[in-house]
Parts: structure tokens; C-alpha cells; sequence
């Protein structure tokens, strides 16, 4: 198919339907109403949370808003997706938009105003029968009061919030409209432009001479800039120290565990065990440079196909059927909801005019979750839809199972379910797959995620605990002392069959996640959650599912670390990781013994 569908030629099959969360615009115009309404009541609780029973009518009132401002949300922005040239619903997602705005104000007043009553009677309102249900989420908001400063000092700050985002935008604005790379020639001996889009094409070209340019392209344009981009690091840093100080943190690093209530010893233990488990990464990057056929591993080698593009055309309806086959081993239960999802209306499948980009799972709680898709005929669309799907099941058994205030989980959680779901349509296609190639194909497909997501993102999040300590033990954050812990880390990482090149000494400068720093530690914990879990439930069968089936149905009910560990997966502990990495493992041991 040439031309690209209108909305309304999209066949019903294969479109969601929303209809499930309002069947027509007059419903869903008339919960906006209701909504205005229960705003208005709400804020006639305001210096009136005196006893339990009113703080419970209160609460009970507050979520009751929050969900119906969840579905007038969700509906008016998901029908937006389909098609985001349509004025209608543009103007519908303003309006839910503007609403949202009013709803926050509204109830912000609940949460100060509890805090700010004595010890002994908040005390008494977490012991207090009427508010059992609330409990945890009493406990949450009482964990935070020691780091919540008097009225004065929380409006000073918040004054200062536009300050204290200042070095994330700078480095943005550096990044993505100020800093301009050279002409390099691509495969064909054609002069272009050197983009951050199409850096990792250059990167992957099979002529090693273009790969090599466009790295040294890339980081000698950042290098002209390291006094600029140093700086803003560091304010960024310095802003992080002062926000830690401030708020009575002992850290910066502890600052941002807070929120999730996750100990340190999760974020030291996952660079530990890395390092522990660095002999894997050095064997892997031996194994690229003798399937290169190089007599010297280059940075610049790290992108490049170790196998041929291998041409797998598969339809939707293949792809459906097996991601389902993969995911039998978490039972009949799980697989009956995923074929619910696949027939009744959860999915928008195909690209449209108009239609968002990309691909994600969304709903609102009390209805079951919707999957936005752009799919097409291949592998990469097969693992998007069992990734969407793991997201979307996990909402499902979080709501079914979870009062609403708990049904939501944290982004500690939230890639979980959908990784654990690729690790098993993994498994099964490497399982049922006779094609030495396309084996091949499937091995480095699945050890590049973990050399990306495990080695790398560790290396990253050790590289952001390095240059916080140095920053608070007094020291200045140069060029020079920036680049030497940033080289001498990919020097650990890759080990001695890598040639690290000088240049990648300054790839700190082009890392946008240092700037939302201790975040990046999420996605190796979150993969190794998920290939433990996938392991466990492999290796053990029924046992390892039910406690997999119960982190699903638990939400956001406990903190996440708690939740895991009732499963089965202790990211105290250095366990969850050193699983995950003997799959690493035993992908490179496969790989070698297909290339003797």
C-alpha cells in the first residue's frame, strides 16, 4: 500500500475503540460538567480536615475527581492520536487541559494542610479506622514531611523553580538547535550532513571509513564546545547539591531514590555486580571483533550489523499469534486477557494521515487499557506489540485487582512487565528458529540490548554518582576532569580487546539524561527485573508465575522495591542481576559456538 490511509478508511477491525470510555461526545461532555461540579465541592474541605472522617469523605472525594479527570483526559488526547490535524479534537484536549489545571489547584491544599498539623494527631489519623484503606498512602505523604520546608521557604522555592531548570534547557537548546556538525560523505561518496539523527546510520555502515569520520565528526563538534557544555553540567550538578541540601537529604543520589523510596544499596549493588560481570562484556566485544573481522575494535565499531539485515515479513495477525505462543508460559490466565486485548477493541493498529507517531499503552482505570500502534510488517513491530501488550496487562491486573488510589505503578515498575514480555517472545523465536542466520540475527539482536541497556546505562549512572561525590567533596567539574572519568570508565566497560578512542572521551557532553540525573539506573534495573523474572518463570514453571501474576495485580500498594521482592526478584540483592546477566551469558556462548 503506496498511499497512507485516511482515519475514516481505517477498517473497524483495526482501530480502538473508545466508544468503551465514552460512547458518544455527550457523554463524555457531560462527566466535563460533573467534574467542574465536584471542584467546586472539594474546595469547601479547605481548612477543615480536623478529624478522620473528614479527611476520609475528603480523599474519597479527591479521587473520585482524579478519576473522572483521568478519563476526560485520556479519551479527548488518545482521540487527538488518530488524527492530530483534526481541529476538534485539538481544541477538546485544550479544554481537558485547562480543566486538569483547575482540578490541581483545587485539591493542592490537602496535602500542606495535613502535614502541617501537630505530630500526636497525625499519629492518630494513620491509626484511625475510618482511614485503614488510606494508610499507605498516608505513610507516603508523612515520609515526605521531614524534607517539606515552612510555607515561606516552599514559596521561595518554588519561585526559584524556573532557575533550577535552566541548565536542562540551555543544554537543549545547545544541543538540538544551536550545535551544527560537518559534511561527512555517506556510502556512496555523497557530501552530508552530519545529524544527531543520522549519526547512528553512519554508524552503521558497513564502510568502516564512514563510520570512523562521522564519530570523529561528532565529538570533535563537542569538543569546540566543552567549556559551554561543562559548565551547564556542573550548574546542573551544583543545582541537584543545593536541592539535597536544602531539603535535609544526605545526598543527591538519595534525593532522587526518595520518590520511590528505593535504598542506595540497589543503585551501588547494580554497579558492583557490573563490574563484577565485566569479563562478559570483554568476551562479547572479542566476539564482535573477530565476527568484524578487524585487528582493532574501534568505538566506532559498536553500531555495525554483526549479521546481514535478515528479511523477516511478518503480518499482524503472525505477529499476534506468536507473541501468544511466547507468552503460554505465564499461563491460561494471562493468555486469555491478551487475546481479549487482541479482539476486542484495545488496539489501533495501522498508520494513518494524522496519526501520532511511535507507539505506547494508555487508559483510564475502570475501563481496560488501549494500545497505539504504527505497525509494520516486521520484527521490530512484533517486539513493539508484545512490549505495548506487557504494559497494557500490567495496567489491566493492577485496576482489576487495586482500589483506584493503588492501581497506578511507579516508572520504577513501569518497563517491567513489557521487557519481561520481549525476553519471552525472544526465547520462543530463538527456540523454534532452525535458520543459522536468522539465529545469528536474533542472538545480537538480544545481546546488543543488553550491552545498551545493562552495561551502558550502569556506566552512565556510575559516571553521574562519580561526578556528584566529586562535586560535594568541593571539586571543580572541568572539560578536562569530566572527560577523564568519562574515558577511563569506557576503558573499565570495554575492556582490553576495545581500542578506546580518544574521542569518546568527550561523549558526556552529548547525553541528555544527565540532566534529569539518577534516572538512567532505571532502565538496567528494570531490564534485569525483567529477564530474572523471565528466567525464573522458564526455569520454575507455575510457582515463579503466580508470584509473577501477583507483582502485576499489586499496582502501586506497597513501594516497588516490596513489591518485587514478594515476587520473587530482591533488587536489594545482587541476585535479579547476576540472573540477568547469565542469559548474557548464555547468548555469547551461543554465538561462539555458532562461529567456531
Amino acid at each position: 500500500m503506496t498511499e497512507v490511509m485516511k482515519r475514516n478508511e481505517v477498517p473497524a477491525q483495526d482501530r480502538w475503540q473508545l466508544e468503551d470510555l465514552f460512547a458518544t461526545q455527550a457523554d463524555w461532555d457531560r462527566e466535563y460538567g460533573e467534574v467542574s461540579e465536584l471542584t467546586k465541592q472539594i474546595s469547601e474541605f479547605q481548612q477543615k480536615l480536623d478529624d478522620a472522617a473528614t479527611v476520609r469523605r475528603c480523599i474519597e472525594l479527591n479521587d473520585q475527581l482524579a478519576l473522572k479527570m483521568e478519563r476526560l483526559y485520556v479519551y479527548a488526547n488518545m482521540r487527538h492520536h488518530e488524527d492530530m490535524a483534526d481541529t476538534t479534537y485539538q481544541a477538546l484536549t485544550d479544554k481537558v487541559t485547562k480543566l486538569s489545571v483547575a482540578v490541581s489547584e483545587a485539591t493542592s491544599f490537602i496535602v500542606p494542610e495535613i502535614l502541617a498539623k501537630p505530630d500526636e494527631w497525625i499519629e492518630q489519623l494513620l491509626n484511625a479506622t475510618e482511614l485503614a484503606d488510606y494508610r499507605f498512602s498516608l505513610e507516603e505523604m508523612v515520609r515526605e514531611k521531614k524534607h517539606i520546608l515552612s510555607k515561606a521557604e516552599e514559596a521561595l522555592l518554588a519561585q526559584v523553580g524556573d532557575l533550577s531548570r535552566a541548565p536542562g534547557h540551555i543544554f537543549s537548546m545547545l544541543n538540538n538547535a544551536d550545535m551544527k556538525f560537518p559534511r561527512i560523505a555517506n556510502d556512496q561518496g555523497e557530501s552530508i550532513e552530519l545529524t544527531h539523527s543520522r549519526y547512528v546510520e553512519f554508524l552503521e555502515s558497513k564502510n568502516r571509513e564512514v563510520r570512523k569520520n562521522a564519530f570523529q565528526a561528532m565529538y570533535e563538534t563537542y569538543s569546540k564546545q566543552k567549556n559551554t557544555i561543562a559548565a551547564t553540567l556542573s550548574a546542573n550538578v551544583t543545582k541537584n547539591l543545593f536541592y539535597s541540601k536544602v531539603r535535609k537529604y544526605p545526598s543527591a543520589l538519595e534525593m532522587s531514590l526518595f520518590g520511590d523510596n528505593v535504598p542506595q544499596t540497589v543503585y551501588d549493588n547494580l554497579i558492583a555486580t557490573m563490574h563484577e560481570h565485566l569479563p562478559l562484556m570483554h568476551r562479547y566485544m572479542k566476539l564482535r571483533k573477530k565476527l568484524l573481522k578487524v585487528d582493532e575494535l574501534h568505538m566506532y565499531d559498536l553500531f555495525v550489523p554483526l549479521v546481514d539485515e535478515v528479511e523477516m515479513k511478518i503480518t499482524y495477525d503472525e505477529a499476534k499469534r506468536t507473541v501468544s505462543k511466547s507468552l503460554q508460559p505465564l499461563g491460561p490466565a494471562y493468555v486469555e486477557v491478551l487475546d481479549k486485548g487482541f479482539n476486542e477493541g484495545w488496539i489501533d493498529v495501522y498508520e494513518n494521515a494524522g496519526k501520532r507517531s511511535g507507539a505506547y499503552s494508555w487508559g483510564a482505570y475502570g475501563t481496560h487499557p488501549y494500545v497505539l500502534l504504527n505497525h509494520k510488517n516486521n520484527l521490530n513491530s512484533m517486539f513493539t506489540l508484545t512490549h505495548e501488550m506487557g504494559h497494557a496487562l500490567h495496567s489491566y491486573f493492577s485496576d482489576e485487582a487495586q482500589p483506584y488510589r493503588y492501581a497506578q505503578y511507579t516508572i520504577f515498575l513501569a518497563e517491567v512487565a513489557s521487557t519481561l514480555n520481549e525476553a519471552l517472545l525472544m526465547e520462543h523465536l530463538l527456540k523454534n528458529t532452525q535458520d543459522k542466520k536468522q539465529k545469528m540475527y536474533l542472538l545480537t539482536y538480544y545481546a546488543d540490548q543488553f550491552r545498551t541497556t545493562v552495561f551502558r546505562q550502569t556506566m552512565f549512572a556510575e559516571f553521574e554518582k562519580i561526578i556528584h561525590s566529586k562535586a560535594a567533596a568541593g571539586e571543580a567539574l572541568t572539560p578536562q576532569t569530566l572527560s577523564e572519568i568519562y574515558y577511563d570508565l569506557n576503558k573499565k566497560y570495554y575492556g582490553p580487546e576495545m581500542v578506546v578512542d580518544e574521542d569518546i572521551a568527550m561523549e558526556w557532553a552529548r547525553i541528555p539524561h544527565f540532566y534529569t540525573s539518577f534516572y538512567v539506573y532505571k532502565y538496567a534495573t528494570g531490564f534485569s527485573a525483567a529477564t530474572s523474572f523471565a528466567k525464573q518463570i522458564l526455569d520454575e514453571g507455575q510457582p515463579a508465575v503466580d508470584r509473577y501474576l501477583g507483582f502485576l495485580k499489586s499496582g502501586g500498594s506497597d513501594y516497588s522495591i516490596n513489591i518485587l521482592k514478594k515476587a520473587g526478584v530482591d533488587m536489594a540483592s545482587p541476585e535479579p542481576i547476576r540472573q540477568a546477566l547469565s542469559v548474557f551469558e548464555e547468548l555469547i556462548s551461543e554465538m561462539e559456538a555458532l562461529n567456531p
